[in-house]
């Protein structure tokens, strides 16, 4: 099993970033799909979830509205897109992929707001 996120970076407050997490290893259209962040100093906290079948999505309160999280089941990615960010949103990024018996982790991906 494989999860690796890109597309973190530096952006300014009020700015945008889309994350992409390229899945392998497991049958991908299957199963729900989670990104989770984690700052300084804090838990890991869930920011969206998509699910497998009709696509549903989750997101924490502090993201609503300006997160969009989706999935590609075709290319075997899940998409988070980041809009109006705010400062408090600097965190690092995981994809994960949650089975019965275990759970993987992406690497990670760094996402720093601030001016």
């Amino acid at each position: 099993v494989q999860l690796v996120e890109s597309g973190g970076g530096l952006v300014q407050p009020g700015g945008s970033l889309r994350l992409s997490c390229a899945a392998s290893g497991f049958a991908f259209s299957s199963y729900a799909m989670n990104w989770y962040r984690q700052a300084p100093g804090k838990e890991r906290e869930l920011v969206a979830r998509i699910t497998s079948d009709d696509g549903r999505t989750y997101y924490a309160d502090s993201v609503q509205g300006r997160f969009t999280i989706s999935r590609d089941n075709a290319k075997g990615t899940v998409i988070l897109q980041m809009n109006n960010l705010k400062p408090e949103d600097t965190a690092v990024y995981y994809c994960n992929w949650r089975r019965v018996g275990g759970e993987y982790w992406g690497q990670g991906t760094q996402v720093t707001v601030s001016s």
